[in-house]
């Protein structure tokens, strides 16, 4: 079939059903659910762009395998012009959402290219698991398939492994072998945008230790599998918002679901790693699956980050406050932060790794420091907001006030802004800022932020390890080259 429509994606949606709870319901109709249908509809746009002419070269290509027009997160990159194709997918698709959904159907598709074009590493231990990855690939490449994907173990008593647990299958684990295939029960989190997914995909990071073998898991299954419920969170918008009122939460809720797995049928063609604490804990350096999502998560990342700093500036001149030097200090700190991730990501890209396979993968400790500065930037983004704002946030009226004649002529003198911003202007402005410095929206973009790769605090201690372990520090050396000689030529100073 090749790349979809966005009609053919909320057909496939209409097709299933999953056992999604929202509120302590069951929702039954996801398609016109109201906290899921203005998502559902954003999703299907990106589909949508595939077929549109202005983007379709750009973020497709025709498969060599199949003759068919396929998305370009399918592609495995041999060469710079390839991975770049990827990333003019990964900024088109950033941009249509403004960098705030983070898992739009591009990520997890390259975390199954990754692992499918790295099958010599589960080789190693079963080669069907490689078969299963590569049959897995080829089914959501030609089916364009939209994944969602829970790597977390619900936080319990994180002071103990999961076999440790009060209960055995508290975190997600096998049960038992069938012949029809592997039964597992227990739960993982953070299924971003599983309600209105068509499959699950479930690997874990590194961590595991001997007695984890059970939980050592890698499968996929459709997000309607019976056994499979979706707890979605609460929600942080209903669905019924205008979107005059709230530009952003009305768009862009990403729902979050813990999935819970009640002796789930997975059948053998679809596990790709089983019982294995090693193979587990190597899966995440061995296929690329950090590294090459890392790319997209970072074009994401730039786009949100410039996103908001337009926001903090739009909102400073609206009401004149940009001529004050502390004002421009700030803005010129976050204008600043987003040429440094926009360099860091052309480094990745220019200084490309090429593995032993011929894979050729953006420049990892580019996209480390990414990781390790977009969780202090852009919070820092939402306060410089937040300080513009100030109490103005607080005080916008609603779509509705501007149409009352009663109160229309106080609403225009009394919200216009600097000279050439009408009340109107001043208002739209101040909502799009408050929906993502303030409401309940912004602020999970914000800890999503914070937290979208693990703790940054252990990450940036695993990342200066690793440079330690490589470092020659060889500047140093030869800088205490003539005070080495001094001392050679002192022996009473060595004594």
């Amino acid at each position: 079939m090749g790349i979809r429509t966005g009609t053919q994606y909320i057909e496939g949606l209409k097709s299933r059903s999953p056992e999604i709870w929202l509120e302590g319901r069951r929702v039954t109709d996801v398609i016109n659910e109201p906290v899921f249908k203005q998502p559902i509809e954003e999703i299907a746009k990106l589909y949508d762009m595939q077929h549109d002419p202005k983007y379709q070269d750009a973020i497709t290509h025709i498969c060599e395998e199949t003759g068919e027009r396929v998305n370009n997160a399918f592609l495995h990159p041999t060469t710079y012009e390839q991975l770049m194709a990827r990333s003019q997918l990964f900024e088109i698709y950033a941009r249509s959402t403004f960098g705030l959904m983070g898992r739009t159907p591009d990520f997890l598709n390259v975390v199954v290219t990754g692992m499918a074009h790295n099958g010599w590493f589960l080789d190693q231990y079963n080669p069907e698991w490689s078969v299963n990855i590569r049959n897995y690939y080829n089914y959501i490449r030609d089916n364009d398939l939209f994944l969602t994907h829970a790597i977390i173990n619900p936080q319990n008593d994180r002071s103990k492994n999961s076999h440790g647990q009060k209960d055995m299958f508290t975190h997600l684990g096998a049960v038992e072998e069938t012949p029809e295939g592997l039964i597992v029960r227990g739960a993982k989190m953070l299924a971003t945008l599983a309600p209105i997914t068509d499959e699950v995909i479930i690997y874990s990071f590194p961590g595991f230790a001997p007695g984890d073998e059970r939980y050592a898991l890698a499968f996929a299954v459709p997000v309607d599998t019976p056994g499979l419920k979706l707890l979605c969170r609460e929600p942080m918008q209903d669905g019924k918002r205008s979107q005059f009122d709230h530009p952003l939460a009305s768009r862009f809720e990403e729902m979050d679901a813990l999935l819970v797995f009640n002796d789930v049928l997975v059948p053998w063609d679809r596990v790709f790693l089983y019982n294995n604490v090693e193979a587990a804990n190597l899966l995440y350096p061995k296929t690329g699956i950090a590294q090459q999502p890392a790319h997209q998560s970072g074009v994401r990342g730039y786009v949100k980050l410039a996103f908001a700093t337009e926001v903090a500036c739009k909102l400073a001149d609206s009401i004149g406050v940009d001529g004050y030097l502390n004002v421009q200090n700030d803005l010129g700190e976050l204008v600043q932060n987003v040429e440094v991730i926009r360099s860091l990501l052309r480094v990745a890209e220019y200084e490309y790794e090429t593995t032993a396979s011929g894979e050729v993968m953006p420049n990892a400790a580019a996209l480390e420091t990414i990781r390790g500065m977009l969780p202090k930037m852009y919070p820092r983004a939402i306060e410089v907001i937040q300080i513009i704002g100030a109490g103005g946030l607080l005080m916008s009226p609603t779509g509705n006030d501007f149409n009352a004649p009663e109160i229309r002529s106080e609403i225009d003198k009394y919200y216009l802004g600097r000279d050439g911003v009408d009340s109107l202007e001043r208002v739209k402005l101040f909502k799009l800022a408050w929906d993502l410095c303030g409401e309940a929206f912004g602020q999970r973009l914000v800890q999503y932020e914070r937290y979208y790769t693990g703790d940054p605090i252990r990450k940036r201690a695993i990342f200066y390890n690793g440079y330690k372990r490589k470092a020659t520090f060889s500047m140093v050396d030869e800088a205490l080259s003539v005070t080495n000689q001094f001392v050679k030529d002192q022996p009473k100073l060595a004594k």
